[in-house]
């Protein structure tokens, strides 16, 4: 009688993850997750988003924006510094990093 193996007798890779905000695939060496609603303000909700992606919403942001106003995907994509970072980032390769410059308007 043979027996059934549990699991497969293989290495699956994992799925490979697509940043929300930019649409490119997420490197692992890349990946940072965000809260939605920042944990100071009682956020759990997370996605992973590229390393460089989540700094430009933090750089853009304060905490107090994106709890109140930015606290979904659509609602961040309505900012138009917002819009033209993606419409950048995603002519770079998926493990581009470059750091982020805090923007003038954060309160």
């Amino acid at each position: 009688m043979a027996r059934k193996l549990a699991e497969p007798w293989y290495h699956a890779p994992p799925a490979e993850e697509i940043c929300p905000l930019c649409g490119r695939p997420i490197p692992p060496s890349q990946r940072d997750l965000h809260h939605w609603v920042p944990k100071t303000k009682g956020g759990k909700e997370v996605a992973a988003l590229h390393r460089i992606c989540h700094r430009q919403l933090h750089a853009l942001f304060s905490e107090l924006e994106l709890a109140q106003r930015y606290s979904t995907l659509d609602a961040l994509l309505t900012d138009e510094a917002v819009r033209t970072f993606v419409r950048w980032v995603r002519t770079k390769p998926n493990d581009f990093y470059e750091r982020s410059r805090r923007s003038t308007r954060k309160g």
